[in-house]
């Protein structure tokens, strides 16, 4: 006696019509007919008792039923309990990101660990925000881990850097600067134009304003922004230019890119474990 006669048995029990229980089963009738001949031949009596086209449950078919019943239900419950403890038992690592690591460099990190032999024991929940508000939720315990541009004064977050970004100075397509310069542009030719600037949420923030004192320069803020993908777009309208990372988003807007002439650090984005 196995698991599947059983199954096979009560489902015939409730159809009474072998072709209609094989085909619910998703088995042929033969099969069908062979497993039940094979249960009534170690039970010692008949199950089933012919008439015409269809089948007829037995007096004995009707005693064991219940018996079958009961023990499918109890092995489905058992089941039940097991897949509930074993999702209970993955552990959750909750990720918070800069919108910028959204686009590859998150999904990089997940896509290499799901190969990996632990990943089956594992679920991850994801959190975006700007890099101050991220290194909030970190303190806070909400995150596990946080990927983003690196804060001084933060004695109890270690930053470890994962990936450096080549800071670029980004303008509309029609822009001046466009049209003077092709590939790279020293700061001092850019500083009589507005800037779109990072605001103190971000972590880029305190990057572009050493960028500017190092070179000694003050530049005129037209506004501010929190994220790249929202420079990118006043940018890309001419509202004024910015100092960003180079990233990929920027394909998809109307600016053009110029790398920088001076010496400046990358910008870093990097997580804490």
């Amino acid at each position: 006696m196995n698991l599947k006669q059983l199954y096979y048995f009560k489902r015939l029990s409730e159809t009474e019509h072998y072709t209609e229980a094989a085909s619910s089963l998703c088995i042929t009738q033969p099969s069908l007919s062979h497993a039940i001949s094979e249960l009534e031949k170690e039970l010692g009596v008949a199950l089933f008792a012919r008439q015409g086209r269809n089948v007829k449950i037995t007096q004995n078919g009707k005693r064991f039923l219940p018996y079958v019943e009961d023990a499918l239900a109890s092995l489905e419950n058992g089941r039940m309990i097991l897949q509930k403890n074993g999702a209970e038992n993955k552990e959750n690592i909750r990720i918070a990101f800069i919108y910028t690591m959204g686009e590859y460099v998150v999904p990089q990190l997940i896509n290499k660990y799901s190969l990996s032999p632990e990943c089956h024991n594992v679920t991850f929940s994801f959190t975006q925000g700007t890099s101050l508000t991220l290194l909030q939720e970190l303190k806070a315990g909400k995150v596990d881990l946080a990927i983003c541009s690196y804060i001084a004064d933060e004695p109890d977050i270690d930053f470890i850097p994962v990936i450096q970004q080549e800071l670029v100075v980004v303008t509309a397509k029609d822009h001046p600067l466009a049209r003077l310069y092709e590939h790279e542009v020293d700061l001092v030719e850019t500083i009589h134009y507005p800037y779109i600037y990072f605001s103190e949420n971000s972590g880029l923030r305190p990057f572009i304003d050493n960028v500017f004192m190092q070179q000694k320069l003050v530049p005129e803020i037209a506004c501010y922004v929190d994220e790249d993908t929202a420079m990118a777009g006043l940018v890309s309208i001419d509202y004024g230019i910015a100092i960003m990372p180079r990233i990929t988003a920027l394909s998809y807007y109307n600016v053009h890119i110029l790398k920088i002439k001076n010496t400046i650090p990358p910008a870093i984005s990097i997580w804490r474990p």
